[in-house]
């Protein structure tokens, strides 16, 4: 039995899964807010000077 066999690869993918939609479902809509803000343009004069 390898270290590396396409199961390992397998249970790592299963978990990550897993543990995704276990993240995902303990989400509130009000969570998301805070999770991904809304983004702001950055005000940069030094780019637009000559």
């Amino acid at each position: 039995m390898g270290l590396f066999t396409p199961d390992l690869y397998r249970n790592f993918a299963i978990g990550f899964a897993v543990g995704t939609l276990i993240v995902l479902g303990q989400l509130t809509v009000g969570d998301w807010q805070t999770a991904v803000p809304q983004a702001f343009a950055q005000d940069n004069p030094a780019a637009t000077a000559p």
